[in-house]
């Protein structure tokens, strides 16, 4: 048998995306999956300097694809698509009462578990 290697298999490579390209789509994913992206985060994740961040945040601002939002608590800015602000914040609000529950649920069956 001959040992030639059948490269079918392999994936055509995807052509480069640069960095603002990239930090768009991870804002896009994140707003379709119900969550906001913190300026914060760009800046290690894509292991670029904050200023380079700030002023692709800017960008994107500006091209009205996206839209801001600052952290109640921490003053921190967000990010999302345009529009999804609303939605978003009502998927965290559900996220918030599923954990606050399963948490109590927790805490009852240990107390019945103690008791027993």
């Amino acid at each position: 048998m001959s040992d030639k290697r059948h490269h079918n298999n392999f994936k055509k490579r995807e052509q480069n995306l640069t960095t603002e390209q990239k930090v768009e789509q991870f804002i896009i994913r994140n707003s379709n999956n119900g969550f906001f992206t913190k300026v914060s985060t760009i800046s290690y994740k894509f292991d670029i300097p904050k200023d380079t961040a700030w002023s692709i945040v800017g960008e994107l601002l500006a091209s009205e694809l996206f839209d801001s939002i600052h952290d109640e608590y921490t003053g921190e800015m967000k990010l999302c698509e345009t529009g999804k602000i609303y939605t978003i914040k009502n998927m965290e609000m559900k996220r918030k009462r599923e954990k606050y529950k399963s948490k109590k649920i927790i805490n009852k069956e240990s107390e019945q578990n103690a008791n027993s």
